[in-house]
């Protein structure tokens, strides 16, 4: 059987580029297109490997800086023929242009009662079908940080489908269910929990482009793959090919997104991609079990995180 897999982008303006201070055509520049290896370059890479991308785009900057901004992401995507599904920084709800971050909104969703949250996703989806995205039906906190009513305010809107879930972030990650949960679940609506492994015993890490060497991941896929899962869901960014300042790639992190697009190429039988909108029939009662942990693989990764964090992340 098959597993199939939901390679996702949130896709975002960086709250860190607001802070600095940087007018809003280079916030989009460090956010989305930076140093040549953003949102055009993974697209063309997915493209090269005919694979399928739910990109997670947050429209609440259009609050402060206009529509302008997030239409063109969503043009962008759209246009490459990958889907747009809703992201959220609340955060933005508050802020104001040019003034270097010092207003804004609560950061996490979980910060706000559920009606307020209602207000927020309802306010949220008509920016993202009004920059030309279709009405969503897949979700995903910024920061992971939905809790119980997060889900409750998606299930009485009317979407299907929430993925924030993430047990390697359980401090913000307010879902109910077990860090370890990583199967497809009825919670509310459905839940797609972003896929972890064990980094150590009792420990999970999240199967994203900065945090999974390019062993860990094929290794996970792997195990997916074997036990058939019911899916595997990655994360990434937008700006995460570069370093934090958007201005240099990361070649540490370029280097595992081809990897990572090679390998799902390769196996796109076993491990098809996804969109949301294709609502794949997703089994809701399994008890997938994430990659054990293993020292060498985790020993192997600490060292290349050494090197792109003191090498690769240098600003230009």
């Amino acid at each position: 059987m098959a597993t199939p897999v939901f390679l996702t982008v949130d896709t975002e303006f960086a709250w860190r580029h607001h802070a600095a201070g940087l007018d809003v055509e280079t916030i989009y520049a460090r956010s989305l297109e930076p140093a040549g290896v953003g949102l055009s370059h993974q697209l063309d890479v997915l493209a090269a490997h005919g694979l399928k991308a739910c990109f997670f785009v947050d429209p609440m900057p259009a609050l402060v800086f206009g529509l302008a901004p997030v239409k063109r992401m969503v043009d962008t995507i759209l246009a490459a023929g990958q889907e747009v599904q809703l992201h959220l920084h609340p955060n933005w709800a508050g802020a104001t242009a040019g003034d270097r971050g010092a207003s804004f909104g609560r950061f996490q969703m979980h910060e706000y009662a559920l009606d307020e949250q209602v207000g927020l996703l309802v306010g949220a989806t008509e920016l993202l079908v009004a920059a030309g995205a279709p009405q969503p039906i897949a979700f995903r906190a910024g920061g992971y940080a939905a809790n119980a009513d997060t889900l409750r305010a998606l299930a009485a809107l009317g979407f299907v489908y929430d993925s924030s879930h993430n047990g390697g972030e359980r401090a913000e990650s307010r879902t109910g269910l077990p860090p370890e949960q990583i199967a497809p679940v009825l919670h509310h609506l459905i839940e797609v929990p972003v896929s972890v492994i064990e980094d150590a015993p009792g420990i999970w890490r999240t199967f994203q482009l900065c945090a999974l060497s390019s062993a860990e991941a094929a290794a996970a896929l792997d195990h997916a793959a074997a036990e058939e899962h019911a899916a595997v869901t990655i994360v990434s960014h937008g700006f995460e090919l570069a370093n934090r300042l958007g201005t240099r790639a990361n070649g540490v992190h370029v280097r595992r997104f081809d990897t990572l697009c090679r390998l799902l190429g390769a196996r796109r039988d076993e491990l098809p991609t996804m969109h949301f909108a294709d609502r794949p029939a997703l089994p809701l009662d399994r008890d997938d079990r994430p990659l054990a942990a293993n020292a060498l693989r985790r020993r192997l990764r600490q060292a290349e995180q050494l090197w792109s964090n003191w090498v690769a992340e240098r600003a230009a």
